[in-house]
């Protein structure tokens, strides 16, 4: 059995005899500084991705406007791309939030997920809501035939037609509107 010596005790100086050891107190906690780091992340990228809340407001359930399940939506992305079909899945997990959304593209029924905060989503658009309500949460149900909608190529068709005669409506009131201050000011002069 070996007995410890003066040389092999750690912290030990046979001239000084013992020396402390420096401690430093323990670094600042995180709890302190934030309670719920999580809530403040997901709160702060939704900020950015949502800054004017619109998208939050529309799958809300706090909202009767909200879109639900059974609508038909229209999803425009940067790229480009539209993509229309009827909701069958909302997801809500908060920044994670998706829809599940099934047309049919050249005659084959095709589902795409598609995350509600992403920054390549350009937007979203309800082009026309379920007249009953749905009593399903998931309507999984609509991939068979005898309840497959279809395509909704031809009510989405429809629906741009309707906003761009709206658009153009718009825009020529507004230039009558200009016109008409124009023509007062030139008859104050």
């Amino acid at each position: 059995m070996q007995v410890a010596s003066a040389n092999t005790v750690p912290g030990y100086n046979p001239i000084k005899g013992m020396q402390r050891i420096k401690t430093y107190p323990p670094p600042p906690s995180a709890r302190a500084v934030c309670k719920d780091p999580i809530a403040a992340l997901t709160t702060t990228q939704l900020t950015t991705l949502d800054p004017q809340g619109a998208r939050a407001k529309l799958f809300s359930k706090q909202n009767p406007e909200a879109a639900k399940v059974g609508d038909i939506l229209l999803v425009r992305l940067k790229n480009g791309d539209d993509f229309a079909g009827v909701c069958m899945n909302i997801r809500r997990r908060g920044i994670d939030t998706a829809i599940l959304l099934r047309g049919n593209l050249t005659r084959v029924g095709v589902e795409m997920w598609y995350k509600v905060y992403s920054p390549n989503v350009d937007g979203i658009e309800v082009v026309q809501r379920r007249e009953k309500r749905a009593r399903r949460a998931r309507l999984y149900y609509l991939r068979k035939p005898k309840h497959d909608v279809g395509s909704v190529e031809n009510i989405v068709r429809q629906y741009q037609r309707q906003r761009a005669m709206l658009r153009s409506a718009d825009v020529r009131s507004r230039d009558a509107n200009s016109n008409k201050k124009k023509s007062n000011k030139k008859g104050k002069k």
